[in-house]
């Protein structure tokens, strides 16, 4: 491929889109070879995954403003659904995905950063929907995944105005989790990543799939997807190892005797 790699670190992939003399924004080919990534992810040897950009300066600085000049009603539509399209893939994919920012978030970065299940983003990281200020909305889920993470109030604060926000802002709105030194970053992704890589994979899938999908219905709705995802993970040898690990432990911590010491 051309603009995008994947690595794989034990059971961690690690997705990076690799354009930096675009800082790495977001054309029909980047967007293809990435669907195509996500296509062929083994989620049987994949435990997380990290997303981020090549480079210092910029995550995904937005979508080919070059590509998108000359688009025509039907045709810019057919270029927003690509990348809608593509992101859901990304949002849904079975196993958790970290975005971790490296510079510039913007339009289609900021709005690829929200498709993934946390954000963690480097001290010069900026993030902003900067699409009315060029006579568009955004296009790939920002009005609609913005408005769900930081509030519709923030939302439509930052998306009328086109303000990019720097990281501290980015954190204290909560569309980021943590905020760390640019060379720290892929560390602490990573850190995290294997961290949720070592836990029960079913658990950590079917936690990820009641929150996204209880998300979207009423809490009467929610709680019934929930029964049913957390039956699914009995009779698992997940399950089975898990408690019967911890009620070996606790068995063995009720049998310590404690010696009798004389003052």
């Amino acid at each position: 491929m051309e603009f995008i790699t994947y690595e794989q670190e034990g059971y961690v992939g690690v997705i990076t889109i690799n354009r930096p003399q675009a800082l790495n924004a977001l054309n029909s080919q980047v967007l293809d070879e990435l669907s195509e990534v996500l296509d062929n992810v083994d989620i049987n040897t994949t435990r997380a995954i990290i997303l981020t950009g090549a480079g210092e300066k910029s995550f995904v600085a937005g979508a080919d403003i070059g590509e998108m000049s000359t688009l025509t009603k039907a045709e810019g539509e057919a270029f927003g659904k690509k990348g809608n399209d593509v992101f859901l893939k990304l949002e849904k994919l079975p196993i958790p995905t970290i975005a971790a920012v490296n510079g510039f978030a913007l339009g289609g970065g900021c709005e690829i950063s929200m498709s993934c299940d946390i954000r963690i983003c480097s001290e010069n990281a900026m993030f902003g929907q900067p699409e009315v200020g060029l006579g568009i909305t955004p296009g790939f889920g920002g009005t609609q995944r913005l408005a769900r993470l930081v509030s519709p109030g923030m939302a439509k604060q930052l998306i009328y105005t086109a303000r990019n926000i720097k990281a501290d802002e980015a954190y204290r709105i909560g569309l980021v989790n943590a905020v760390y030194p640019l060379e720290e970053l892929m560390a602490n992704a990573k850190k995290m990543a294997e961290t949720i890589a070592k836990n029960a994979p079913i658990a950590v899938r079917n936690c990820k799939k009641a929150i996204n999908d209880g998300l979207q219905v009423a809490i009467d709705e929610a709680v019934v997807i929930e029964e049913k995802l957390f039956g699914d993970c009995f009779e698992t040898e997940d399950q089975k190892a898990g408690m019967g690990n911890f009620l070996e432990k606790d068995k063995e911590k009720k049998l310590k005797v404690v010696p009798f010491q004389n003052k």
